[in-house]
């Protein structure tokens, strides 16, 4: 058989060994396996009040592999996945399975990241992660790396966070608009109506007069008065300011005597 067959007989056991996660499997794969390889999990930002895994965030995992074998063993897949916890053999979701191909030294210690992320709803559920290893001769045995209740909750809600400014703006606006509704149908028509004069468009009651301002008579101002009243006088000729003396007809007081 191929590498490339060994390596996908060793995924597909580790499917179905993150799947069972029972003492009896283990202790049945334990048998099975002869490499002495310990793997502790370790949640560094998630298990501050017991394991958390955040929606739409990555849950980080650190695996210390301990190599307690003569020779190097190497790290090949670390993969796992959620189960319900009234059914044990009910899956929730598989989680990505990661290629590392990381090699142990012989008696020393090696830590290995694990990231994954969830989005559901908020429950609790069993975790089970395993990782496939393999010798220096190439045979391949998975190890469990945990096995544990975690609780999938949602983040945090900040009130800057754009969707909760966009539901208060929205929930604002739906107020404002149902206040304003009911002002104008229920409250405005009980308050008198003020007309508005002067305003192009305005309704007059039928038959009335339209009104004109007065006008305004303009008086000669006395500047005016006194420059048509007053004249110099030097230059006239004398005989055009004397004024002319009446003359008596004789014929009209002879007509008087006679009658």
């Amino acid at each position: 058989m191929t590498r490339f067959g060994f390596l996908s007989l060793a995924l597909l056991s580790l499917q179905a060994f993150v799947g069972t996660g029972s003492a009896a499997e283990t202790e049945k794969v334990d048998a099975e396996v002869a490499l002495k390889v310990k793997a502790e999990t370790t949640f560094p930002t998630s298990e501050i009040f017991g394991v958390k895994l955040i929606n739409g965030h990555p849950t980080q995992a650190v695996i210390d592999f301990i190599n307690d074998e003569p020779n190097p063993v190497t790290v090949n897949f670390l993969g796992g996945s959620l189960w319900n916890l009234e059914e044990e053999s009910k899956v929730v979701r598989n989680l990505t399975a990661t290629r590392y191909g990381i090699e142990i030294p012989a008696g020393s210690k090696e830590s290995v990241s694990y990231s994954f992320a969830t989005e559901m709803h908020p429950q609790d559920v069993r975790l089970s992660i395993a990782a496939i290893l393999s010798d220096s001769e190439g045979k391949f045995s998975t190890v469990q790396a945990f096995n544990g209740t975690v609780s999938v909750v949602e983040p945090d809600t900040s009130i800057f966070d754009p969707q909760i400014l966009f539901l208060y703006f929205f929930l604002l606006a739906s107020a404002t608009g149902t206040v304003y509704f009911f002002y104008t149908v229920w409250v405005a028509p009980y308050f008198p109506q003020k007309r508005k004069n002067g305003k192009s468009g305005e309704k007059r009651a039928p038959g009335s007069a339209k009104r004109e301002a007065p006008a305004v008579e303009e008086t000669p101002s006395p500047a005016a008065v006194s420059s048509a009243t007053t004249y110099n006088a030097d230059w006239i000729p004398s005989h055009h300011l004397a004024r002319p003396e009446t003359r008596k007809v004789k014929g009209a007081g002879k007509s008087k005597a006679r009658s």
